[in-house]
């Protein structure tokens, strides 16, 4: 059976760097920003609007918390958000039936529960989130501290909203993951060597 790790993350917490370390380092696929492009293919919409869609909170469809996303979503639906979100919920059960592999947010962890994901969740202090922000500013983006702070507390509220939507569970508890990683004051690249380490002896 295939291993799959799924990574929840704090944003400006390397969990996206973490997650792409750990899966060259096991030698497996790794998806994230993909999973948009296979998005956009499959509905032919422009991967701008696709991330637009996953960005915002979630507020309108009519979800029954708890029920699993076959139960929940129609792909035919005339809903566009519903339908981007169904097409997801697809695409990330192919991915997993594919090969092992690491995948990157998306409620993965509860969409892939039957493939029994391992679980980590990636965080760190306000600070370090911050300093990692400005390090990764694009060219000509000029954001105080104040102002990233706020875009952090923002995005990862967000993130929240839409994991206990879906999931009926607190983004970010303990309970709900296998493993989770301050990586405060962590080499990102050790911490993802080790770590590999660790599900590779058990794969």
């Amino acid at each position: 059976m295939n291993k799959i790790i799924t990574i929840g993350r704090e944003f400006g917490s390397g969990g996206r760097e973490f997650g792409k370390r750990l899966a060259e380092y096991l030698g497996i696929a790794y998806y994230d920003k993909e999973i948009i492009t296979e998005i956009s293919k499959k509905t032919q919409l422009a991967e701008e609007y696709i991330q637009a869609i996953e960005d915002k909170p979630i507020s309108t469809f009519p979800i029954t918390i708890g029920n699993s996303f076959y139960a929940i979503f129609n792909p035919i639906s005339e809903n566009v958000e519903v339908s981007v979100y169904a097409e997801q919920n697809n695409i990330l059960v192919d991915m997993a039936k594919r090969s092992s592999c690491v995948i990157i947010g998306r409620c993965a962890d509860y969409i892939l529960e039957e493939f029994n994901p391992f679980r980590i969740f990636i965080y760190s202090d306000m600070k370090t989130k911050i300093s990692r922000c400005i390090e990764r500013v694009p060219e000509g983006e000029n954001l105080s501290e104040k102002q990233l702070k706020n875009q952090i507390i923002s995005i990862d509220k967000n993130r929240a909203k839409y994991y206990q939507f879906i999931t009926g569970n607190k983004w970010g508890d303990r309970l709900n993951y296998d493993l989770c990683v301050n990586t405060s004051s962590l080499s990102i690249k050790y911490a993802a060597e080790y770590i590999g380490k660790m599900i590779e002896s058990k794969m």
